[in-house]
């Protein structure tokens, strides 16, 4: 007996939409995209405090001394260069599988004006680069007091300095 399968009218949607979510998945949510190398994303998070802005990077397998940080005006640029080991440089193995990132790293940030690039300080642990660059005295916010109102004149009282 043979059996005959019937496609519904709205079955190639179904499967169009399958391989546009493959598509995606693979492409932006797959470890794989977080290779290093030219063009790859090292990933960063990046957030203010009322004193400083703080990135941090993770940098697996790195060492500190492969990572190069520069600041120039308001661009932050974390580069480094990673090799592999020398157990696995040279000799007649082939390779079975590769997921390890090696090679070049570079991220380039814009941060906000206002910094004070000369004063940051840099840790890393457990292959988690943190990096805290001070915002300038000026650039900090401040708490602006309201001034009473003299109900016959309509003019700010004056008020003695804190």
């Amino acid at each position: 007996m043979t059996m005959t399968r019937r496609i519904g009218p709205f079955g190639d949607l179904v499967s169009l939409r399958a391989a546009m979510d493959r598509l995606f998945e693979e492409s932006f949510v797959s470890p794989r995209t977080w290779q290093f190398g030219e063009g790859q994303l090292v990933p960063v998070d990046v957030f203010a405090t009322d004193d400083e802005i703080v990135v941090q990077a993770i940098l697996p397998g790195v060492k500190p001394e492969e990572v190069d940080i520069t600041m120039e005006a308001n661009t932050l640029t974390i580069a480094g260069d990673t090799t592999a080991p020398a157990s696995q440089k040279g000799g007649p193995a082939s390779v079975l599988l590769r997921e390890i990132r090696r090679g070049r790293f570079i991220r380039t940030l814009n941060l906000p004006t206002g910094l004070e690039p000369d004063k940051a300080k840099a840790t890393f642990e457990d292959g988690v680069l943190t990096l805290r660059i001070p915002k300038a005295e000026q650039m900090k916010p401040r708490q602006i007091k309201i001034s009473p109102v003299d109900s016959q004149r309509k003019e700010p009282a004056a008020v003695a300095a804190e």
